[in-house]
């Protein structure tokens, strides 16, 4: 059942403008003149009427999302339009965001949770809990909801009707092979729910609202617990045949190199990703136990810090240069807990770029640390269920 029961009886010119304001965020009338192809004067007359029936409000310059402020003479759907929920799972936390359409964030929460450790029911059951505790905290509901997004830690294959999301082979998560989390999210919170991959969510947020704001060709990089990662062209993901492309962590180093969970050897992963890199830090430092600390005493000098993260950071950048060559990209975002070390793991990536890629394509590329952090992957869910509200409901 569509959650917005005013929808339907809307006229032509009023679901343009409600369904412009849903995707792009609030704007002003001559935005929406440019986004609809309506004239200023239906513009102006439309947008009163969806004033007068309370669907439309005056924005506020002092919101935005995730940061920053808005200019003066904006106009954005107010909560009677609906809300999304944006929900990331990883390997240790359940993040879940609430989000009105006119792309304000009006609740969020996070929980530490051993996800790997736990069957996927008991980790989805959490989720539902959490998303309805947070609804309820603005007084609202499921059935106040459009539609809710969901991220995991591994590729999905399948957005139609018949795949719906399924977790295909996960090294990861892998009791969670074969399983389609939108559907029982659905079931258990009565709202539907669509299911992607987390880098490719990370990668969405930063280029609508990050550091890959203003780019057309963005390959984004999560480095974390493992290595991800996703190629954003022209807005829309590049998904590839079966859901994994920008795979990069496991890109083959040495051939004869040790054995990779993923069945190959010597990966990418078990170079410069973070379980890699606790492991090799337990010898000189075993009082680093998660990445969050390794990377605070990297900033804070800790020499056997410093070097780790710069070898990963040259490692990805080796493999990096035959990406750069076959795609061309105008930028790369650097994201994870390890992309939060800044430029100790950019600096020696951008300088092992630079002499695997060609000229041509180097000079023309800007490599950035991404600037969502922890967030950028319930950023991108929320992004997800703004601009596709129809299909989620349809």
């Amino acid at each position: 059942m569509d959650p917005r029961p005013w929808l339907p009886d809307l006229s032509g010119p009023s679901r343009r403008l409600v369904e412009a304001l849903r995707v792009t965020g609030p704007a002003t009338r001559g935005q929406l003149v440019e986004q609809t192809g309506l004239s200023r004067a239906t513009v102006s007359g439309y947008v009163s009427e969806l004033v007068d029936r309370g669907l439309v409000a005056p924005a506020d310059p002092s919101d935005a999302l995730p940061t920053g402020g808005r200019p003066a003479g904006l106009v954005q759907l107010t909560r009677q339009a609906g809300l999304v929920v944006g929900m990331d799972i990883g390997r240790t936390h359940v993040r879940t965001a609430v989000a009105d359409l006119s792309h304000r964030i009006v609740a969020e929460h996070v929980t530490t949770l051993p996800v790997a450790d736990l069957g996927a029911d008991a980790v989805l059951d959490t989720v539902a809990g959490q998303v309805e505790q947070e609804l309820a905290r603005v007084g609202a509901c499921t059935c106040d909801v459009v539609g809710g997004v969901v991220g995991l830690p591994t590729p999905v294959v399948g957005r139609s009707a018949s795949s719906r999301g399924t977790v295909v082979r996960s090294n990861i998560l892998p009791t969670w092979s074969g399983r389609t989390p939108g559907p029982a999210l659905q079931e258990r919170l009565g709202m539907p729910v669509v299911v992607e991959n987390d880098a490719n969510l990370g990668a969405l947020a930063e280029v609508r609202w990050g550091a890959g704001t203003g780019s057309r060709s963005t390959l984004y990089l999560k480095m974390a617990t493992g290595v991800g990662g996703a190629l954003v062209f022209d807005g829309g993901l590049l998904r590839g045949t079966s859901g994994t492309a920008g795979e990069m962590g496991h890109v083959s180093l040495d051939p004869a190199g040790p054995l990779c969970r993923c069945g190959n050897r010597g990966c990418l992963e078990l170079t410069a990703g973070g379980s890699a890199l606790l492991r090799a830090i337990r010898t000189a430092a075993p009082h680093y136990t998660d990445l969050r600390s390794l990377v605070e005493g990297a900033q804070e000098g800790d020499q056997a810090c410093r070097r780790l993260i710069a070898d990963a950071g040259t490692s990805v950048g080796v493999v990096l240069g035959g990406l750069v060559n076959v795609l061309n990209p105008d930028r790369i975002v650097v994201g994870g807990e390890l992309g939060t070390a800044g430029d100790l793991l950019v600096e020696p990536m951008r300088r092992a770029l630079a002499q695997s890629a060609i000229p041509a394509a180097a000079e023309q590329l800007t490599v950035v640390p991404g600037s969502l952090g922890a967030r950028a992957e319930v950023l991108g869910a929320v992004a997800v269920a703004l601009r596709e509200a129809d299909r989620l409901t349809g």
